[in-house]
């Protein structure tokens, strides 16, 4: 039915009775009666709509506490919408606050900066990114121009020249930040910063580990290349320069083999396809296999010396053994002739411990953090000698990764070397 029809018609039907009723005193007692009775009964509607308006009227100005009537009449159907409307209404506030709750969280995950600002760019809200980015504090700068916050040339001259649609790139607090200006309504705008240094160290590190790679191959085939040339051209050569040529051509593929290996070895160890094959390693065959290879690639120039004393460890045995072959094999590749390499298993009470110690040529301080990067070479000329492929210490480091452990060096130039690594507690 009509809306209009459900109101009227009751209010009509209770003047209907109240005329009746009116009419039938008026009848029975005379006319004075009726019209006090008729005035009376209106009164008291008028009077029961003034109390439901003042009602009304107190729950308007607190809805959330005040409590509705029940109503009598039309009242009841006007309470009752009030009451749909304001339950309606506590529903959407409240997925609005739940939607807006994850909004903020989704806001202080996000890796990436953003910052709103009014039209003359004084801020509003940053999230925990760009606070870091941008060095702002929203408690302390909130109010504040964005470019009295950010005193970069290059930002203010972006802010000017108004050219949003191109992202801006910033060196700013020892960063590479990637920054944008979006406009969004009326009088909003959005500050998005991307803090671009790791990805860029990364791509250094490609770059670098490119260029590396093909200039320590590079080295090998050029000598190889040559000395094929030299047969192919028919030159007469001496047995001894034959014989001289041959060794050095065996000598550099074999050190191309081993870099290639080593490669190789690196993209496994980093494949999420290469799960670890975790056993029961036997550390006492696994120092005596890694002080005998010390031995053979020493040739007795050196003396080697082992120590067994520490619980046993679970994990690859394969790889760990390529691990620690690297630290002896670089313990001998570094410590001059006569000098003494120790190779122990330990427990240092919170697990297992193996270390390299050798009395070597030691590496300055400034070396240390670098030496697990990949072809990093504290003195390319000696390593190139040694016959190293300068990748030992990142495969060292990519195992300890997959084994929970960490490696730490200890040296000082012309005092010898110690490379620690600790792996998780003994095996159950």
């Amino acid at each position: 039915m009509n809306p209009k029809l459900l109101f009227w018609i009751p209010a009509l039907l209770r003047m209907v009775f109240v005329m009746a009723g009116a009419s039938i005193i008026w009848w029975l007692f005379g006319a004075a009666y009726g019209l006090g009775f008729a005035l009376l009964a209106v009164m008291a509607m008028l009077f029961t709509q003034l109390s439901y308006l003042s009602q009304l009227n107190v729950w308007l100005d607190n809805p959330h506490s005040s409590k509705l009537p029940d109503g009598w009449g039309s009242w009841t159907e006007i309470f009752s919408r009030l009451y749909r409307l304001r339950r309606d209404d506590e529903r959407h506030q409240a997925e609005l606050t739940e939607w807006l709750a994850r909004f903020r969280q989704a806001m202080h995950l996000l890796p990436d900066g953003v910052a709103i600002m009014d039209d003359v760019l004084f801020l509003e809200w940053c999230n925990p990114a760009a606070e870091r980015h941008l060095g702002l504090t929203l408690e302390r700068d909130k109010g504040m121009r964005v470019t009295n916050l950010i005193r970069h040339p290059d930002f203010i001259d972006y802010i000017i020249l108004g050219r949003y649609e191109q992202p801006l790139t910033l060196s700013l607090r020892d960063r590479k930040l990637i920054v944008q200006l979006i406009p969004f309504e009326n009088r909003r705008q959005i500050l998005v910063t991307h803090d671009a240094t790791e990805t860029d160290r990364i791509e250094e590190m490609r770059r670098d580990f490119i260029a590396n790679a093909s200039h320590e191959l590079r080295t090998p085939l050029t000598v190889i290349v040559g000395f094929l040339e030299i047969a192919s051209s028919g030159m007469a050569l001496d047995p001894a320069t034959r014989e001289a040529h041959l060794k050095l051509m065996t000598d550099q593929a074999h050190r191309m083999q081993r870099l290639i290996e080593d490669m190789l070895t690196l993209s496994r160890l980093e494949s999420v396809d290469y799960p670890l094959r975790s056993e029961q390693v036997d550390v006492m065959a696994l120092v005596n296999d890694v002080a005998e290879e010390a031995r053979a690639l020493s040739g007795g120039k050196h003396q080697v010396t082992t120590s067994v004393d520490g619980p046993g460890v679970m994990g690859s045995a394969e790889e760990l053994r390529s691990a620690f072959g690297n630290l002896a094999s670089n313990a001998v590749r570094y410590t001059p002739e006569g000098g003494t390499i120790h190779i122990s298993w330990s427990n240092d009470g919170a697990g297992p411990q193996f270390a390299v110690t050798d009395t070597g040529i030691g590496i300055d301080q400034q070396h240390i953090a670098r030496l697990t990067e990949r072809f990093y070479r504290v003195d390319k000329s000696r390593s190139r000698e040694t016959q190293g492929t300068g990748l030992g210490l990142a495969i060292v480091k990519h195992v300890l990764l997959r084994h929970g452990g960490n490696l730490s060096i200890k040296s000082a130039a012309g005092k010898g070397s110690s490379f620690i690594v600790s792996l998780p507690g003994p095996a159950a």
